[in-house]
């Protein structure tokens, strides 16, 4: 106020001097009008009141300087004052306006931040509450609140409620004794709060499904990562029980359960064949058994031959479910491992939560099933294969012994008596009977060369030395018969399984034949170790390597003999760098 009344005395003491330097050049009277460049530059800065003052004022000393009679003063009042007072209103009115258009400007500004603050933040309740503080200071409201639902009120207190057509939407907590001109502001930003809490609440939901989608999408592919792992495992040939513990660990991770079983049903009983729990319960132990009596998963997948789910354990009877209560374990979802279209066991989660859990639970408790009953398929089918071989190797064992002792037993023997009887028959011919003598010295000869020929043919067939004398000494008779020297290292002390040795045997003997045959080598070695658990076999040529087992040599048939004995044959033979057999047959 008091800048304004400084700024309307400055202006009419220029406006006074003006005048008094124009009044020489033109009629005084013709100056009037600039008394009003105050009178409007006032009323614009600092409203109708002291512009009145200012015009009044401005009228006096324009009067009292410039008019010389009486008579002219009620004609310039007329005119000058009423264009004074009409200055000031449409001063007025523009400053007023000026001041509405910045007021909206603010609260159009203000609805702009406070749709990005909200609709963009982390925190919604921290939003909501940054925006109430913003629309206190843009209003000029003592305080202001933003709220969703619907806060009770109180003294002091005024709760707009803002709605979307009859649905409310959330409220507007603003003092209860505020100024028309205040509530007017108020009322012109509610239309904008409205519109943002319907956006805020739409967001909402919109990310409430996206979190859910997202989780969805995410647990699919933890899932399908599991059951990648656990895939890969049984593609690889791993054994049941390597397939057991890692498919109800990546089945509990998976579904974010905090009990997981795999179960093999005997008669009416049930046993632990892996098992997953958290770590603040007591876990089952793999072997633990049950009786099927009672209800349960167990008994009702066993039954059926379908998924089965239990939302409340606590009015179930039995040893299993009572077992579970103690492990707290509320509810429960299985599938059948189905293995020939016969129900030999059962994957069962359960939960702590009393929350049944998702519908979508035993499709994927049905996969990791399904993946376990494949493990199990495909070691059954390689036990059936490869006791299939064992027993067609075996077969050929004994008609080899059988042949070799028939062969020894029969021709060999009967060679041997021709021979002896042929000697007598040469010794009682007559001196003079030497063509006769040298046929029949032939003919011994050539019954002996038959018999050493027959001999090595019953070797080939069946070494009698392993028979009589075990592993090493067999292996030692290979080494003497080798064309090509052979440097031994033997700690086989004991008489081993015979289907054990009959394969190293082999093993030795066409390691030799091929180092002599095609590999051109000039030295091998054969190392034989018979530990607790295993004997360990490597034969080694310094030869020019390069054999092949997929070329169809007899390297095959010696994989074969040693996979039936459930053994392995790893073979190296880089070219240049010579051919060595390593092989391991369990004992």
């Amino acid at each position: 106020m008091w800048l304004g009344i400084v700024v309307a005395a400055a202006f009419i003491g220029f406006e006074t001097l003006l005048v008094l330097q124009l009044k020489r050049v033109a009629p005084e009277n013709a100056f009037g009008a600039l008394f009003l460049l105050g009178v409007l530059v006032v009323s614009a800065g600092w409203g109708f009141g002291l512009a009145v003052a200012t015009s009044l004022v401005s009228a006096l000393v324009y009067l009292y300087f410039h008019l010389e009679g009486s008579d002219s003063l009620v004609p310039a009042l007329a005119v000058f004052l009423p264009l004074a007072l009409l200055a000031n209103l449409l001063a007025g009115q523009a400053r007023l306006r000026a001041a509405e258009a910045e007021q909206r400007r603010f609260e159009a500004d203000l609805s702009a931040e406070l749709a990005r603050s909200t609709l963009g933040a982390g925190d919604l309740r921290e939003a909501l509450r940054h925006a109430g503080r913003r629309i206190a200071d843009v209003l000029e409201l003592p305080f202001a609140a933003l709220e969703l639902d619907d806060p009770p009120g109180g003294d002091g207190v005024s709760v707009i409620p803002l709605h979307d057509g009859a649905t409310r939407v959330g409220s507007l907590v603003v003092p209860a004794d505020l100024s028309a001109d205040a509530r007017r502001r108020v009322e012109r930003i509610l239309g904008s709060l409205e519109a943002l809490l319907v956006a805020t609440r739409e967001r909402q939901r919109i990310n409430a499904a996206l979190a859910a989608s997202h989780a969805e999408v995410s647990a699919l592919a933890d899932q399908q990562t599991a059951l990648r792992r656990v895939a890969t495992m049984v593609a690889r040939g791993a054994e049941p029980a390597q397939v057991y513990p890692a498919a109800v660990a990546e089945l509990a991770e998976g579904l974010g359960v905090q009990h997981v079983t795999l179960v093999g049903f005997e008669a009416d009983e049930c046993v632990v064949l892996a098992a997953h729990d958290s770590r603040d319960l007591r876990p089952l132990a793999v072997g633990d058994r049950f009786d099927l009596a009672g209800d349960s998963l167990s008994r009702r997948i066993r039954d059926t031959g379908a998924p089965a789910r239990i939302d409340d354990y606590d009015p179930l009877a039995g040893p299993i479910a009572t077992r579970l209560r103690d492990l707290k374990v509320r509810t429960g979802v299985g599938a059948p491992v189905l293995v020939g279209g016969q129900v030999r066991g059962a994957v069962l989660v359960g939960s702590l939560s009393e929350d049944p859990l998702p519908p979508e639970c035993e499709a994927r408790v049905g996969d990791f099933a399904d993946l376990i009953a494949t493990a199990i398929t495909n070691a059954e089918t390689r036990a059936e294969l490869q006791a299939s071989r064992a027993r067609i190797i075996t077969a050929a064992d004994h008609a080899r012994r059988g042949f070799e002792r028939d062969l020894h037993d029969g021709a060999q023997q009967r060679i041997v008596s021709l021979g002896l009887d042929v000697r007598a028959l040469e010794a009682s011919l007559p001196p003079d009977a030497d063509q006769v003598r040298k046929a029949l010295t032939a003919v011994v000869s050539g019954l002996g060369d038959l018999h050493q020929d027959l001999q090595e043919l019953s070797r080939g067939i069946h070494p009698a030395i392993l028979s009589r004398g075990g592993l090493g000494p067999a292996i030692k008779t290979l080494a003497r018969r080798s064309s090509v020297p052979v440097e031994l290292d033997l700690d086989v002390t004991r008489r081993l399984p015979e289907r054990v040795e009959v394969a190293a045997y082999y093993v030795v003997a066409e390691a030799l034949t091929n180092a002599a045959k095609h590999a051109a080598a000039s030295e091998v070695s054969v190392s034989a170790h018979a530990e607790d658990d295993a004997l360990h076999l490597t034969v080694a040529d310094d030869g020019v390597g390069g054999a092949d087992i997929a070329a169809g040599s007899g390297l095959i048939g010696l994989k074969d003999r040693v996979e039936a004995v459930s053994g392995h044959l790893d073979i190296a033979s880089r070219p240049g760098a010579g051919t060595a057999l390593t092989v391991r047959i369990p004992l």
